[in-house]
């Protein structure tokens, strides 16, 4: 009998291997995305000393409805901010698995538009 895998199970094994090539350093810190059905969160890691510098979600914006774009969009302006007060401006994007549309590409594309470099 065969094993059907769910989708976070094939995710997390692709996120593995966009993981092996993706890695944060103090220079340029990786922006990670996880995403749920009802909020998204970011969060800016330097790899090398395992921490993260920078972080937001639509929890901590307290978006009533964190599961859509607007929420992302939302999310990807308040990450950039945070990371431009940090003296972040460029980092390397991890979709977490993710296919690169909908709230993914959203939180992306807002945190470009607000200075982030990737």
């Amino acid at each position: 009998m065969i094993k059907k895998e769910s989708r976070n199970e094939l995710r997390k094994i692709r996120h593995k291997r966009v993981r092996t090539k993706v890695s944060g350093t103090k220079e340029c810190p990786r922006l990670n995305v996880f995403r749920s059905n009802s909020h998204i969160f970011a969060q800016i890691i330097d790899d090398d000393k395992r921490v993260t510098l920078v972080s937001s979600s639509s929890l901590e914006l307290k978006i009533k409805n964190g599961g859509n774009i607007e929420a992302a969009k939302a999310v990807g302006e308040d990450i950039a901010k945070k990371a431009l007060a940090a003296s972040i401006k460029k980092v390397v994007f991890d979709r977490g698995g993710y296919l690169y549309h909908g709230r993914v590409e959203a939180l992306a594309e807002a945190a470009r538009e607000n200075g982030l470099e990737f």
